[in-house]
Formats: C-alpha cells, structure tokens, sequence
C-alpha cells in the first residue's frame, strides 16, 4: 500500500444490458458493497465504506474507477466524510475516473464535514470520451466546535479536473482557510456555512435545459444562493450556499430528478441511508 491509508480500484463493463464489475480491489481503510440494483435498468450502484469513521491526521486514501462503453454506474458513500483534527498532515484523498463513450456516471458522496483544526485536501480527475456522460456533486458541512464557531476547520481544500479526449475542459478549485480569508466575505461564503457544488456533462445539454432547470430553483435568497452556469463543453454547474445540508440535498435532488426523468425516463434512486 505504500504511504495510502485506503486504496480502493473499481471497474465496470455492460454485459447483456446490465452493468457489472470486471475488477475490483480494496486494501486499508477503504472498501465497497456489493452492488444494489435500484431498478430494472440495469444501473449499478456501488456504496463506497470507510471502516475508520473518520479522516484522521496523515491520512491518504486513493480511488480508481473505469467505466467500459455502456456502462452506467452510481458511485456513493454509506456516510458523510468526517474530517478531524490534523495536527501534524493534512489528511488527503485522490480520486480517478476513466468514462469510455457512452457511459454514464453520477458520483454524489455524503456531505464533507470538516471538524475543528481539520486539515483536508481533495483532487478528482474524471478523463471522459466524447458520448458520455457526468453528474457529481460534493457538499462542504462545518462540524461541531466546543465554541460553536461556523467555521473552526483551518482548511478543506477540494480540486476538480475533468479532461474530455485528452483535453482539460473544467478546472474547479474550491479553497476555504478561514484562518486567512474573511468567510463572511463576498465571493467566499456570505454569511451563510455551507457549500454545495454540482456539475454535469452531457451532449444533450442546452440553453433550453438549462431555463428549465432554472425555473425549478427555489427564489428564497434568504434560505439559500444559487448560482447556475454553462461549461465550456455541453454541460453545466451549480453552486449553493445555504446554513444546511438538507436545503442543498432538496434542490440537487429536484435538478437530478428533472434530468433522470429527461434522459432516462426514471426518478433517480434514494440513495441515503437515513
């Protein structure tokens, strides 16, 4: 395992319209469920664990995941992602995603929660072929401290790259240090203590999905902000701050639905476990 406190490898083809695995490996404080069928489309969803409860101090988890031509696949986690005190290292975690043409992926993990004096840095490389498809989403939730502060982790750090043939498309880089950035301030928080961001690619993306999607976005400006954008590829992001994580679940579930029920003419999976 080298210097990795979890590594985790997981492959993924179609065969006879149902997605299955071809390769999986797990070491350390990283492993996976054996794959739940939602529904009879043959989409895999595959609950990613981490026995340790929490991201401590040093520590470092890697994950690799492929999907063959057709292969359609969820990718969660059984619990949010806690993040502890770091002392000394920053606890890390890398992931890597291969999408062949015609694959459909949606990674959406539990929310992010950074603890007191927690330390955390994040990288994903999605390489994606033309004819496939995206949607990941990550929410960043401030833990509990003794002094009830909004924001008493010193740093969660979290980096996207997604390559489309070989070619950088999306760079996203969200970076919060309250230690040496006002919080409150415009462009960063704006008084509110979470963050929810997410992205889709899709060929089928349009200007008029995209007014569509808008108009199912709640307008309460004092409950939540809501951002929504174009990429430069046929695909979109969305960016919320809100002062709870249920309030950014709610509407990215409403635009997942949406685009399920266009695509695929199906709801999305409950995937929580609560």
């Amino acid at each position: 395992m080298g210097d990795w406190t979890g590594i985790l490898r997981l492959g993924t083809e179609a065969r006879s319209g149902k997605t299955v695995a071809n390769d999986v490996y797990f070491q350390g404080a990283f492993k996976v469920m054996r794959p739940v069928y939602h529904d009879d489309s043959g989409q895999a969803c595959y609950y990613i664990l981490n026995p340790g409860g929490g991201y401590l101090d040093g520590d470092r988890y890697q994950m690799k995941i492929s999907l063959e031509k057709q292969a359609k696949l969820t990718l969660t986690t059984q619990s949010a992602t806690k993040i502890y005190k770091t002392p000394q290292s920053h606890a890390y975690q890398e992931a890597e995603f291969h999408l062949k043409e015609g694959s459909y992926l949606e990674y959406i993990p539990d929310p992010l929660i950074g603890y007191q004096n927690a330390r955390y840095k994040q990288k994903n490389v999605i390489y994606m072929e033309k004819g496939c498809s995206l949607l990941y989403s990550d929410i960043i939730t401030p833990g509990w401290s003794p002094e009830g502060e909004k924001f008493s982790y010193d740093l969660l750090q979290l980096i996207n790259e997604i390559y489309m043939d070989e070619e950088l498309v999306v760079y996203d880089h969200i970076k919060l240090n309250p230690g040496s950035q006002n919080m409150e301030g415009l462009g960063l928080m704006e008084g509110f203590s979470h963050l929810g961001s997410m992205m889709v690619i899709d060929e089928k993306v349009n200007h008029d999905l995209l007014d569509r999607l808008y108009q199912a976005l709640p307008t309460n400006s004092f409950e939540c902000k809501i951002g929504l954008s174009l990429l430069p590829v046929p695909g979109f992001t969305v960016r919320v701050l809100a002062n709870n994580t249920q309030v950014i679940e709610k509407i990215f579930s409403e635009l997942h639905s949406i685009l399920s029920q266009e695509w695929f003419n199906k709801k999305p999976s409950f995937l929580r476990k609560y």
